[in-house]
């Protein structure tokens, strides 16, 4: 938790992956989770910006799964845990994530917001469907 605090303020920056002058989404995951110790460096291919306003294919979750075991979520099934990841269906595909602080409060990074506390009951995050994602657990 305290490396994700630490990325707050950062301003969005697509791709960009330096704590305090840019991140996105992805690389705040890929970042913060390596500078904490929990994941190696991820070498993040390019993928244009609204990449899942025009594809089907679940290239986010296919990523994080190398590097996180999905756990279930919903129903009787216990809240997402601090440092667990959600990633929220954006387009066509779930292509937005953000690090658990405590259900339902996230750290993301947002397009016209940087690195950013949110509630995700409410505002745009609210209603989307969401996976849950344990970084912390082996993949297999």
């Amino acid at each position: 938790m305290e490396e994700a605090r630490a990325w707050l303020r950062t301003p969005y920056h697509h791709m960009a992956r330096v704590k305090g002058a840019g991140a996105d989404c992805l690389t705040l995951l890929a970042e913060g989770y390596e500078k904490a110790g929990v994941i190696p460096h991820v070498e993040v291919p390019f993928y244009p910006p609204d990449w899942n306003l025009h594809r089907d294919t679940e290239r986010y979750l296919e990523g994080v799964t190398r590097f996180a075991r999905e756990l279930p979520y919903g129903g009787d099934n216990p809240l997402p845990q601090p440092g667990d990841v959600a990633i929220f269906k954006f387009g066509r595909c779930f292509a937005h994530g953000a690090i658990i602080i405590s259900w339902p409060q996230v750290i993301h990074a947002w397009h016209n917001a940087g690195v950013v506390y949110a509630d995700t009951t409410q505002g745009q995050l609210a209603r989307r469907p969401v996976r849950i994602f344990d970084p912390f657990a082996a993949t297999g």
